[in-house]
């Protein structure tokens, strides 16, 4: 078998097809300037992407002192005005990103975009990066609804369904993604170089990839 036995390709965003750290912590720090806290370093932020948002700025609250829930809504809206201003200033597409997303497109297998960012931020951020048109569909964390973005499985079921199905594989950073794809009974795939939460070994990935010119060969042995 090979890759062709693969019809659909999906991808997480932040920390696994950009590299979004320099303006997400521009806008956690913005945040909490205005809340008098001090400022995180980029390798701090890092740590705190993947379950969307909300949980990246509590975080980033508790690790300056916390925060009540009457304190968290306007700061959290200020990041999210910061963030949206400033969405792709020093955002750019890991390196083989378009090579590998190339590569997907000759073989005739779809990629798509699952992501726990607002699904506006995730249209507008690509947008920027001029990479909307090479996925045949973007889900972000508010696409399905309250409580069903990543781990839940909602969003990569809907993913497939969109690329109007077969079998698929998906590409992330994050336990949230890895377990997704252990959700939806699909292969999911570890990248080394992203926001990891965790030792990336200790996921349960199926496959880890130090950089994209490893996916095919890591997809052909995955069909095989």
């Amino acid at each position: 078998m090979t890759t062709n036995s693969f019809k659909i390709v999906g991808f997480d965003l932040d920390g696994t097809l950009v590299d979004s750290s320099g303006d997400l912590t521009a806008a956690v720090n913005d945040a909490l300037a205005s809340a008098g806290r001090p400022t995180l370093t980029v390798a701090q932020v890092r740590t705190m992407v993947g379950g969307g948002a909300k949980h990246m700025l509590a975080q980033g609250l508790e690790a300056t002192g916390g925060c009540t829930p009457e304190e968290f809504r306007p700061i959290y809206k200020r990041m999210l005005a910061y963030y949206a201003a400033h969405i792709s200033v020093h955002t750019r597409p890991f390196p083989g990103v378009i090579e590998a997303l190339d590569q997907l497109d000759a073989r005739g297998i779809k990629s798509a975009v699952v992501t726990n960012k607002f699904e506006s931020l995730a249209l507008t951020l690509l947008a920027d990066l001029g990479l909307t048109e090479r996925f045949a569909c973007i889900i972000g964390g508010d696409t399905m609804g309250p409580g069903l973005s990543k781990p839940n499985r909602a969003p990569i079921d809907e993913m497939i369904r969109r690329c109007g199905g077969g079998k698929a594989a998906f590409v992330g950073d994050s336990i949230y993604d890895i377990m997704a794809a252990k959700n939806a009974e699909i292969p999911g795939i570890a990248v080394s170089f992203g926001f990891l939460l965790e030792p990336i070994e200790q996921m349960g990935a199926d496959a880890i990839i130090d950089s994209f010119d490893q996916l095919l060969p890591t997809l052909e042995r995955l069909s095989a």
